[in-house]
């Protein structure tokens, strides 16, 4: 069939017209995109909405109060596929429902996402699934950073991740390879800062949270960092000074962060051999008064709370805060691991042994629903919560015999919990073998842990104890003075 040039030029004027249309649809897109804090574009033409999304990114990196002002960015753009999938994330763990609405928003709009909104959806989505692998989370997470390496609100989700698997090893490489990308930017150094020091990496931890801290000081994540490194090498002085410098700055912090603080600071007084009426006055005048906050969340401050009670408890200090112990039992509720395992302590402690039995029933009923590799992980977690229910209600035989001769708190880090929120329960363990006569056993574990830890006055104490029950006469006074040593060399009262 012949075509008039009458129709050729139609044609043409067609596909002109059509590429018009085109280019103006591509410019529209590009005109109506938003780039978020760390540089990388979001299909919106809200400015309110990629100010929410970045508010929220610091009020996360910051352990700010205000993380539901993520909850404006759908009200200011419905169809941005980052601030619903954000939206979701925040409401995960509190409002099921709400979150799945978001996350469904954000699904419907994925053909029109970025390249970097459809891999945070992919990631974040799968992370808030009901059937959620950790192992693919990560690897999901760790796909999303190799593209994008400066998302460093995908890089708090990864450090939580591998914290609750208790796997610091796991985030570190990938920190440590995305680094290049991030040099001195804000939270970058704190985050990096944490697996360092979990893996035993104390002088690079210290210098990486020293940049942080050099880059923002009001870096919270930063200030805690630090502070570890400090007190695992038992500086507790230079800790609390430090600290103590930095504490104006967490008024605007969450519960979790504020009062996780001044669990350290707390804990490095009670580890330097303050009298027991320091830890007392933060208890009361710093971590309690948390409570007091319109917008506090007291499941973060009741965890920091039992932590610091219960090393009360191993220091035989208990009976001079009884009182608070027995105030805060009746407030508890079944919550997270560590936090479950510590309530089982303080419920039996008080002598509510029926309410501790069944949150230990609770914990054993929630693994048996997990998948055969997550029991076979968790099972630990169930043994260290029934040595601690025995603990609590004085069968320390028992107890003992649960946790076994060869217990190292670290290998039980699958509960969520840091190094030196899980070496309560090492001295939990030290003092069952003084408390069920095997001194011996005490003496070999204890001259080993000082190895490590030579300027803790505690573990000296412990030793000077264990010595004594075996008639050790010179070795007691010579651990009974290292000891008083190191008390009146951290801390001088008046």
């Amino acid at each position: 069939m012949k075509t008039s040039c009458c129709t050729v030029t139609q044609d043409v004027s067609m596909s002109l017209k059509c590429m018009k249309e085109d280019e103006s649809e591509i410019h529209e897109y590009r005109k109506g995109s938003r780039c978020v804090w760390w540089g990388y574009e979001v299909n919106t033409s809200s400015d309110g909405c990629i100010a929410a999304i970045n508010s929220y990114s610091h009020q996360v990196l910051g352990y700010g109060r205000e993380r539901n002002v993520i909850l404006e960015a759908p009200l200011y753009d419905k169809d941005c596929v980052l601030g619903n999938i954000l939206a979701a994330h925040y409401l995960s763990s509190s409002d099921i429902a709400r979150a799945n609405y978001y996350a469904r928003a954000a699904e419907s709009q994925l053909g029109k996402a970025t390249a970097y909104e459809k891999e945070v959806f992919k990631a974040v989505n799968y992370l808030i699934s009901e059937n959620m692998d950790e192992d693919v989370a990560l690897e999901l997470h760790s796909k999303l950073l190799t593209k994008f390496p400066k998302d460093l609100l995908s890089w708090k989700r990864v450090e939580i991740l591998c914290f609750y698997m208790g796997r610091p090893d796991l985030s570190l490489p990938l920190f440590e390879k995305i680094l290049p990308e991030n040099r001195e930017l804000d939270y970058v150094y704190g985050m990096l800062a944490f697996p360092l020091l979990e893996l035993g990496h104390l002088a690079e931890a210290e210098k990486a949270a020293r940049k942080g801290y050099e880059i923002n000081k009001n870096d919270s994540w930063a200030h805690h960092c630090l502070c570890h490194v400090l007190q695992t090498e038992c500086r507790f002085k230079e800790a609390v000074e430090f600290m103590e410098e930095c504490s104006a700055s967490w008024d605007s912090c969450s519960s979790l962060r504020y009062s996780h603080n001044w669990w350290h600071v707390a804990v490095c007084y009670l580890e330097g051999g303050s009298p027991i009426s320091k830890v007392q006055e933060i208890y009361d005048h710093q971590m309690c008064k948390e409570l007091e906050k319109d917008d506090a969340v007291p499941r973060d401050v009741y965890l920091d709370a039992l932590g610091l009670l219960l090393r009360l408890d191993t220091r035989d200090n208990l009976d001079e805060v009884l009182d608070r112990l027995k105030i805060l039992a009746e407030c508890l509720t079944d919550q997270e691991w560590l936090f479950d395992i510590t309530t089982i302590w303080a419920l039996s402690k008080v002598g509510n042994t029926s309410l501790a039995h069944i949150l230990l029933e609770g914990l054993k009923s929630r693994v048996s629903k997990m998948s055969k590799k997550k029991q076979q992980l968790m099972q630990k977690a169930i043994q260290l919560a029934e040595a601690v229910y025995e603990y609590g209600k004085g069968n320390y035989k028992e107890a003992l015999e649960l946790l076994g001769p060869d217990f190292d708190a670290v290998d039980y880090k699958m509960i969520g919990a840091s190094d030196l929120q899980m070496d309560v329960f090492n001295e939990i363990w030290y003092k069952l073998l003084l408390l069920t006569g095997q001194s011996s056993t005490a003496s070999k574990v204890l001259e080993r842990r000082i190895k490590e830890r030579d300027g803790a006055p505690f573990l000296w104490r412990l030793l000077e104890k264990s010595y004594a029950m075996e008639g050790k006469t010179e070795a007691v006074v010579i651990a009974g003075e290292k000891a008083k040593a190191l008390e009146s060399l951290y801390f001088k009262f008046d």
